[in-house]
């Protein structure tokens, strides 16, 4: 009878790594979600929360979803869009924490500051500088009794022609 020929113990291991990388990789493809993005609140689509990160983490035990990594906030029942290094949702808190860079605008008027919390329900912001910085806030105020059109600077000693 004939021996069968017997491939070396090296040889027999990169022919089942590279037999079984591709079926490892098509797998690990097919779990992959189709984007990076989180929604929370699931009362309907007008409330949704878009988180969209380089890199995210949800805890199902604490309801904390974190995102890292060029953050981009939306959530258009509020009218709120944001920026950050880091965002966390405290479902349970409801509760929004953005860190490292925050610039958020909401209806025409924005906040930066190194770390902003938002409290959905009040409706507030909370806003901290980085140490020996002031936090920016810029807001549109309506006035209907302001003048349309500024006054003319006065010129000391040069008078003008009434109106």
């Amino acid at each position: 009878m004939m021996r069968a020929a017997r491939l070396p113990d090296l040889w027999q291991r990169r022919l089942g790594l590279a037999l079984m990388l591709p079926a490892a990789l098509i797998s690990a493809i097919a779990l992959l979600p189709p984007t990076q993005s989180a929604k929370a609140q699931n009362a309907g689509e007008g409330r949704a929360l878009n988180i969209r990160s380089d890199i995210q983490e949800a805890d199902q035990k604490t309801g904390v979803i974190t995102a890292r990594g060029n953050v981009q906030l939306f959530y258009p029942s509020r009218q709120i869009q944001a920026t950050a290094a880091q965002a966390q949702y405290f479902s349970k808190e409801r509760r929004i924490v953005l860190t490292g860079n925050v610039y958020i605008l909401q209806q025409g008027n924005s906040i930066r500051g190194e770390q902003v919390i938002y409290l959905i329900d009040e409706g507030r912001f909370v806003a901290v500088p980085q140490p020996n910085r002031q936090v920016e806030s810029i807001y549109i105020v309506t006035d209907t009794n302001a003048p349309t059109q500024p006054a003319p600077p006065r010129v000391p000693g040069v008078r003008t022609a009434p109106r």
